[in-house]
């Protein structure tokens, strides 16, 4: 039996690519739409209350329990290699890579096993900041400039698993 991370996703079909959005506070959600429709591939759209999202058969909306990670726990068991997940949260990020996934936040930095680390550590670092009230605020305002590195790196993850043997699911 292959080890969880050599498993395909299991709502995703084997040797296919799936998208994966932690949505709650997601900025791209209709870039990444778009570029599925274009690739014709399969998008999990997943928070802990509705979000709408367009009425096509390719896109499934999940909403999971209120409790805390339950989106990103949910996220967390899907992913493997042929999944790209858009997140911007670092500890989900980094469940997602160990199992195999390619992980982009909504600004475009696509996480990797050798920028996690630091990612990780940078997160905790402000967390104990802020909570000893050093830190006021979060990150800066969303760009377009984000949208286009965003969109650079979605479409750069799909041509690197399509040229790993990955493909577009069939769709009915």
């Amino acid at each position: 039996m292959p080890a969880p991370s050599e498993q395909a996703p299991p709502d995703a079909a084997q040797g296919s690519i799936a998208i994966y959005v932690d949505a709650d506070a997601c900025p791209v959600k209709p870039e990444i739409y778009r570029v599925a429709e274009r690739h014709r591939l399969k998008v999990f759209v997943v928070a802990n209350s509705f979000i709408a999202t367009p009425r096509e058969n390719w896109i499934e909306r999940v909403v999971v329990e209120a409790a805390p990670d339950a989106a990103d726990d949910w996220i967390a068991a899907r992913a493997a290699r042929g999944a790209i997940v858009v997140t911007a949260d670092v500890p989900l990020a980094s469940r997602c890579i160990k199992a195999g996934a390619d992980v982009i936040a909504p600004v475009g930095k696509a996480f990797t096993d050798s920028s996690i680390g630091l990612s990780l550590a940078t997160r905790n670092l402000f967390d104990d900041l802020r909570a000893q009230g050093d830190i006021i605020g979060g990150p800066k305002p969303f760009s377009p400039r984000d949208r286009s590195a965003f969109l650079s790196a979605l479409d750069l993850a799909i041509v690197r698993l399509r040229r790993s043997g990955f493909k577009a699911p069939d769709l009915v």
